[in-house]
């Protein structure tokens, strides 16, 4: 006698959810299917994302969502490229801009680089908002288009497709709209089931930690960036998670094109202080790429790859090749100054002397928003030349009436609004503040982050 299979109904997988059950992989796909096509109505799922967050989701729960979500659109084959593909991400900060200097310096070093990214929402800069404060340069294009762009240049920064994972677009917009968002299975599932929808062979998780951070507690960080790596590699792709600090900007600009011009005085090979900390963190990361991508035999030994991209100029042709491809307008490159167009303009100086001893660095993003950086609802526009540029750092010793900052703003009244919150951001004391943390505190392979879970 054959098995008739039991139709499923979405109100009977709330209530599962909803009592502490475990849904199997053909209920979460159910789920997923249904939040791809429509036929599930956005009440019931925002209801089980409520019972989700709730309850919260086990490992194999994660796994299954992700890759249904993952498999609810078309999805890119990196096979013809005939390299290792290989990505970043970031959870997010302020200063974050990474993204422009490991994609050139990992493809410069023979690993193809297809990354999907975002945009800014809340206090955290989006890397497609920065790309797009260069004249023409276009991130949405067709998987056909990708493809050749990576063919061509070896990287590719685009934006997600309407095709590519429908199942998180809609999922993710009904969690901003209903305080679902924090919880470590849906943050894992949304990240990863982009990212392997890239057709990714190895992935580099960037997870951010201290004031900054999306998630503030150092165990939800960890707890975050062990879960996805243990969800990655089940699904087949090799993947390690670094916790790195975001207790201060990385870096010395937040914003949009000025962002993208500190990127590109390291990529010429120069190395202003204020930088060295996203040089050596955008080391690293490709350092991993590299190594995952099997280039390099280890992470220090592609670190050291990376390092002869950045200085013989190899990641900086790329880097104009991937701009170039994707319709970017090189000349403004010609004069960096000159191309930073802002519409008003103030400086922040110090109100007393000492050393800047803490920076509210999720403050500080909202500074950047507010001066016209950033948006806080999706589809909200940007100000490509808005942002906040930085003279002192956490520890340094300043003096009264020294400069700490130039805001840079749509108009005067956003600077205003916009240095409120930045002064109220930094805290100068007598003394020097205790020593820093470091740039990278832990590091998850497939090994540990196995047992970190397995330990509860």
């Amino acid at each position: 006698m054959s098995s008739v299979q039991t139709p499923l109904h979405t109100v009977d997988l709330i209530r599962k959810k909803r009592d502490g059950e475990t849904l199997t992989a053909s209920e979460i796909e159910f789920i997923a299917t249904g939040a791809a096509t429509g036929s599930i109505p956005s009440d019931q799922l925002a209801a089980w994302l409520m019972a989700a967050w709730l309850r919260g989701l086990s490992l194999d729960e994660v796994r299954a969502l992700t890759l249904s979500m993952r498999d609810s659109g078309e999805k890119f084959n990196p096979h013809s490229l005939g390299k290792v593909a290989v990505d970043k991400h970031s959870t997010g900060g302020v200063g974050d801009k990474t993204s422009f200097l490991v994609a050139p310096l990992a493809a410069a070093c023979g690993v193809a680089v297809p990354m999907i990214s975002g945009r800014a929402l809340g206090h955290t800069g989006g890397t497609l908002d920065k790309l797009e404060s260069i004249p023409g340069f276009r991130t949405v294009l067709s998987l056909a288009e990708f493809e050749s762009v990576l063919m061509k240049c070896g990287a590719s920064i685009v934006s997600q497709t309407p095709k590519l994972v429908p199942a998180d677009r809609v999922l993710y917009a009904l969690r901003d709209r209903t305080a679902t968002v924090e919880n470590p299975g849906l943050i894992c599932a949304s990240i990863l089931s982009k990212k392997l929808a890239a057709g990714l062979n190895a992935l580099v998780l960037d997870v951010k930690t201290g004031s900054g951070a999306f998630l503030r507690k150092y165990e939800d960080a960890e707890f975050l960036a062990a879960l996805m790596v243990a969800t990655a590699e089940a699904a087949g792709t090799r993947t390690v998670a670094l916790l790195t600090d975001m207790s201060q900007p990385l870096g010395y600009t937040a914003g949009n094109w000025i962002e993208i011009a500190e990127c590109l005085t390291l990529l010429h090979g120069e190395r202003p202080s204020a930088s060295e900390d996203l040089r050596e963190l955008s080391l690293i990361l490709a350092g991993w790429m590299i190594h995952l991508g099997g280039q390099a035999p280890s992470a220090e030994a592609g670190y050291k790859s990376a390092e002869r991209a950045l200085s013989d100029g190899s990641a900086l042709s790329i880097f104009f090749k991937m701009i170039e491809a994707q319709g970017g307008d090189l000349s403004v490159f010609n004069n960096l100054k000159a191309s930073h167009k802002p519409a008003a303009t103030t400086i922040l100086s110090s109100w007393e002397s000492g050393y800047i001893a803490e920076m509210d660095t999720t403050a500080i993003g909202w500074a950047v928003q507010r001066t016209g950086a950033g948006r806080e609802k999706a589809g909200e526009p940007v100000d490509p030349h808005a942002g906040i540029e930085f003279h002192a750092k956490r520890g340094a010793h300043i003096e009264k009436g020294q400069p700490l900052a130039t805001l840079y703003g749509t108009s005067k009244a956003h600077l205003e609004e916009a240095t409120i919150l930045l002064r109220s951001a930094i805290q100068i004391s007598k003394e020097p503040p205790h020593a820093a943390p470091p740039l990278v505190s832990r590091i998850f392979t497939h090994e540990n982050a196995k047992e970190f879970l397995a330990k509860g």
